[in-house]
């Protein structure tokens, strides 16, 4: 694609923007506003649990949070396979599994780095490459499907659709393709020997649109919404939560988590996000509670599953 020549000030202009200075900024605004709402609401908040009236709750919600990982781990199954590359074994949903703790490590992406390395050593570098990327994008896609339902409180949510219309192949293959020829010219530079790999050959995207990784975007989102859900409800002391209205403000809350990278697991972002969009609908002790408590049980699913995987990267390094 060539641009002209009046656009270049503004291409100009986006090169100067340090992006990476600004999600981090918009990081520790968010965890410094959480930390803020939390001390000044501390008197009211009491961590004491209920076992025989929130105990079953709690665990359901934990059973969601392990649902939500392997509806997960299915999807980028299926993104692979849309990439061309099937399994016939579940090796690819363990691996997933195994890894996903390794979001909440600082940097959040060593857990792409783990995927991207093993679909190489079974695939190939463009397919572990372009699968790995484009896997927030279908979580971002799903969970703005889901915010989307705020159509029936303002017209603005109609917008969220949009990212859905980009999802198919002809518009993933024109941008893998221009990406795998710049790293075709990397090659070359470096004398790589896969300097002259056909693309065509490497990626074979097998369906015009990911259906089945799509829906199981939205089901992980979804039943993420339920395990939150089920803690606000288990805290609450009333049972007229518009559960729609929820819904929305989650889904967008998850999905400002997801893109600032600095922010491991959303942590901070998600919590503070969620918070600013609830306001005053719900009382501020049982949203942070219900907050709270949904951050340690859904953190909890991720490391009791991803505890063999731990344990062998230790044992290697003692």
């Amino acid at each position: 694609m060539r641009f002209n020549k009046v656009n270049q000030p503004y291409l100009k202009f986006l090169k100067k923007i340090n992006f990476g200075a600004m999600k981090n900024i918009f990081f520790i605004s968010s965890l410094s506003y959480f930390c803020i709402y939390f001390f000044d609401n501390i008197d009211q908040i009491s961590f004491d649990i209920n076992l025989e009236r929130n105990g079953i709750n709690l665990s359901i919600s934990f059973l969601f949070c392990l649902l939500s990982i392997y509806l997960n781990a299915y999807a980028w199954k299926y993104i692979v396979k849309w990439f061309g590359k099937d399994f016939k074994s579940n090796n690819l949903v363990s691996f997933y599994v195994l890894t996903n703790i390794l979001k909440y490590v600082p940097g959040g992406m060593w857990h792409f780095v783990e995927r991207f390395n093993f679909i190489k050593k079974i695939s190939n570098s463009q397919i572990a490459l372009y699968s790995t990327l484009i896997e927030p994008y279908f979580m971002l896609s799903g969970s703005f499907i889901l915010a989307s339902l705020g159509l029936i409180f303002s017209p603005f949510y109609f917008f969220l659709i949009f990212p859905l219309l980009f999802l198919n192949s002809k518009f993933i293959f024109l941008i893998i393709k221009r990406l795998g020829a710049l790293k075709g010219k990397v090659f070359e530079v470096l004398g790589h020997p896969n300097a002259n790999y056909k693309f065509e050959e490497r990626i074979n995207i097998i369906s015009f649109f990911p259906t089945r990784a799509l829906l199981l975007e939205i089901g992980f989102v979804l039943t993420k919404f339920i395990g939150f859900y089920i803690c606000l409800n288990s805290f609450s002391e009333t049972n007229n939560l518009n559960i729609i209205f929820l819904l929305v403000i989650f889904s967008l809350a998850w999905s400002l988590g997801l893109v600032v990278p600095a922010a491991p697991g959303g942590v901070g972002v998600f919590e503070a996000c969620l918070l600013l969009f609830v306001g005053k609908s719900i009382p501020q002790n049982t949203t942070l509670i219900s907050l709270i408590y949904f951050r340690v049980i859904s953190t909890s699913a991720d490391l009791l599953l991803s505890l063999p995987f731990l344990i062998r990267k230790l044992s290697k390094k003692i």
